[in-house]
Order: C-alpha cells, then structure tokens, then sequence
C-alpha cells in the first residue's frame, strides 16, 4: 500500500491525514485516515520537523496495511544527505523500513538533490527527493500519478482533507 500524508496547523491543534493508495497511477484513494492531535511545537529554525513529525507518525499508526512508500509534502533532503529533512527524519522515525518520497511545490535554495518533474501544462516543476527507494525511480512515480494538473489528484486530495477536518 502507498500513502501520502500533509499536515495542517490550527490554533488548538495539529491535523494530520493519510490517503492510501494500491497503484501509483490509481484515479481515487483506498482509504483515508485523519488524526486530530494537540497543538505543533513552536517552530525552530532548522528543525521543522520537529513539527510534523509526531503527527505524521500519529496519522500513520492507523493505517492497518503495510506501506511500501509514504509520499511527504516538502523535502527528504534540504542540501544533500548531510542536511535531513522532514523526509529523512520520518524515513527514519519509521526503522528505515518505508522509502520516503518529497513532493516539494517550491525550490529550496540550497536544494542539490531535487528532481524537477513536470506535470500537466504548468512550466513550474515539482521538486522530488527520495531516501529508501532511487530518487530518478520516486520522480517516474510522481509524474505517473494520476490527475491532469501540476499536482497529482491524491496529493490534492490529503492535502484537502487536512484543511477541511
């Protein structure tokens, strides 16, 4: 099973959600799962993930399948493998078990490993990293996934179900 998962921050708490899907290329979701936690920790600089992370996890504990990839909004790596980001920190939070792959909608500016991917008509690219599963492999991935638009339909779909619970 692949999962994507997106976080939401509110005044009196974190939501979190999960679409699971069976194939890159599926049109709708198999399930979904959305986690309301306490509020996120303040941010710090150089550890957003200290934000998300515990949510994401929280999310993640309900689905009952086995994972095979979990796609993350933002990035596994921010300047190469010495700089982890939420992706790698979650990658391993997970015991190194479930490849990661970052969809990142902007460019971060010290970002080396990023793959722009292309999508639909827009000439602004995803950026895809990935650890657990080859990078050039986790950008086919994505730029398979359905929908006819910059960002895939189940992305969309998570990241919609997080604003609206």
């Amino acid at each position: 099973m692949l999962a994507s998962v997106d976080v939401d921050y509110r005044p009196d708490a974190t939501v979190a959600a999960c679409v699971t899907f069976k194939d890159w290329e599926d049109e709708a979701e198999a399930a979904h799962f959305v986690d309301r936690g306490p509020p996120a920790e303040p941010y710090v600089p150089g550890e957003f993930y200290r934000r998300e992370l515990p949510a994401l996890l929280r999310v993640l504990a309900r689905v009952p399948d086995a994972l095979s990839a979990v796609v993350i909004d933002g990035y596994v790596w921010l300047a190469g493998e010495e700089r982890p980001g939420l992706g790698a920190h979650l990658y391993e939070a997970l015991g190194r078990q479930v490849p990661v792959i970052g969809v990142a909608k902007t460019s971060f500016h010290a970002s080396r490993l990023a793959i722009p991917v292309l999508r639909g008509a827009s000439q602004r690219p995803l950026l895809v990293t990935a650890v657990g599963v080859d990078a050039q492999a986790a950008a086919a991935c994505i730029q398979r996934m359905h929908g006819p638009s910059r960002l895939p339909a189940l992305l969309k779909r998570v990241d919609r179900l997080c604003r609206e619970a």
